[in-house]
């Protein structure tokens, strides 16, 4: 959990190589990839932690707390390439998560677990936050850049 000392804009990732003999040792090799950071919006602490393991992202967002908030899981769905997704915890009444989950696999193409911990009622909050979130997976690799479209 984080504690109020640990609030910063700065970065952290941890990649743990998987156990087997590959050498390849890219996040698509088996290992998992932990990255947290966190960004004030209208002087609002948000927090994110992103686990990528195979084939799946672990996604957690925050708001003013460490704490664990609605658990959504989404998946792409075959043979029509949609998405579905389901509660776990909480977020019967509250779709934002829901909502965000969906779209992360249309960008990923991924399974998505994502954790969130913001406050009803705050779209300005909601949509900066996915915002940050889809921008650090761009940087992570995760999601290609809208310029460099499909490779041929």
């Amino acid at each position: 959990m984080l504690h109020q000392a640990q609030i910063s804009k700065e970065e952290q990732t941890l990649a743990i190589p998987s156990s087997s003999n590959n050498d390849d040792h890219h996040l698509d090799g088996g290992g998992i990839q932990v990255t947290c950071f966190s960004e004030a919006i209208n002087d609002v602490p948000i927090h994110f932690q992103i686990i990528r393991l195979p084939k799946q992202i672990y996604a957690w967002i925050g708001c003013n707390s460490a704490k664990f908030g609605n658990l959504y899981a989404a998946a792409p769905t075959r043979p029509n390439n949609t998405v579905s997704v389901t509660s776990l915890l909480g977020g019967s009444s509250d779709n934002t998560g829901s909502t965000m989950a969906r779209r992360l696999v249309l960008k990923t193409g991924l399974n998505i677990m994502l954790a969130s911990n913001i406050p009803k009622n705050s779209p300005i909050i909601e949509v900066a936050a996915e915002k940050m979130l889809v921008q650090k997976l761009v940087s992570l690799g995760l999601i290609r850049p809208k310029s460099e479209g499909p490779s041929t």
